[in-house]
């Protein structure tokens, strides 16, 4: 799916210099993509744990001028600073990104996604970079049962990986505050789309879904079907991250939700993805729920719109029948 990203963003970033965290991963690469469309000088970080140059390359070529891909964990200094180094702004997408991968292994997703996070801060001041914003996660909310989920509500995290991705959001509140450099957390529900990795054993729900259900096998849901999440395409997440960036006023720290405020359950979804692939067949099959899952999702934009003008590019129908398309592509076996 291809966005007009001049005709949304002008010629802001025409010749300024980001850096974008994870670079080569799902999210990042389709900001780099909008970053390059849009006239910047790009360098994408990724030390390639989740991310893969491949992403990089429907755009890459033609853009080489303008991109620079470097191989580094944001766990190592020396590498941060040399890719921040003359940077106006800071993506930082690079995270540990499983819940259940975070239950199991509570001490590297802390070292990566919260000391991570603060060498990302660290490097962005001594550069003196203009903004930083954050990958955050609505996992922050919890399980409260109060909907929508609104950014003044205390956040309740059920998982190491929820827990560290709130502390990353304190990090940039304390920079703002303390060394005066403008961040802002964007706290992501849910995203899809092309790209997305469907080889994990913990992938995201629609590309495991899609990985099922394109080699005709029933598609597993955890739990009973009727929890409910605020699927929100990729092209949302990478608009609120350039209007972010924009804005005149600081932005202090602030924490905004990113969706598209639709809830639907994932009963739904997966029904939703056998009807438009044809495979009618195809029942669902249910095992237990998963530690650290919270049952329902949907998130208040009230803030969004006011601090940063955003409205979902990409509605979740609309992306959900183009992500279908592109994996029904990827799949078919060639001449």
């Amino acid at each position: 799916m291809k966005l007009d990203w001049r005709e949304l963003h002008g010629s802001h970033f025409e010749n300024v210099n980001v850096l974008v965290t994870g670079g080569a991963g799902f999210i990042g690469s389709h900001l780099c993509e909008a970053l390059l469309a849009l006239g910047a000088r790009v360098v994408a970080m990724d030390d390639l744990s989740g991310g893969d140059t491949n992403n990089l390359q429907p755009f890459g070529a033609e853009c080489r001028d303008r991109l620079k891909f470097v191989e580094g964990s944001i766990l190592d200094a020396d590498v941060l600073s040399r890719c921040t180094d003359g940077c106006r702004y800071v993506f930082h997408q690079a995270a540990l990104g499983s819940v259940p991968a975070s239950i199991e292994q509570p001490r590297r997703y802390t070292q990566v996604n919260v000391i991570g996070t603060l060498e990302v801060l660290e490097a962005a001041r001594a550069a003196r970079v203009e903004r930083v914003a954050y990958a955050a996660s609505s996992s922050a909310y919890g399980d409260s049962p109060t909907l929508p989920k609104i950014e003044s509500m205390p956040p309740a995290p059920m998982s190491p990986y929820a827990a560290s991705k709130l502390a990353g959001e304190g990090l940039l509140a304390a920079y703002s505050a303390s060394y005066g450099i403008d961040t802002v957390s964007l706290r992501y529900f849910n995203i899809f789309g092309a790209r997305q990795n469907a080889n994990s054993a913990y992938a995201a729900v629609i590309a495991a879904f899609a990985k099922a259900i394109l080699v005709d096998r029933a598609p597993t849901i955890y739990g009973d079907g009727q929890q409910s999440r605020d699927f929100t395409h990729v092209a949302n997440a990478v608009h609120a991250n350039l209007l972010a960036a924009r804005r005149g006023e600081p932005l202090g720290g602030m924490v905004v939700n990113v969706a598209c405020g639709q809830r639907i359950t994932i009963d739904e979804l997966a029904r939703r993805m056998i009807d438009q692939t044809g495979r009618s067949h195809l029942t669902p099959r249910h095992e237990a729920l998963r530690a650290g899952d919270v049952k329902h999702s949907l998130a208040d934009l009230d803030r969004a719109r006011s601090v940063l003008g955003y409205e979902p590019v990409v509605d979740f129908p609309t992306g959900l029948e183009s992500v279908v398309a592109e994996f029904c592509q990827v799949s078919r076996p060639r001449a």
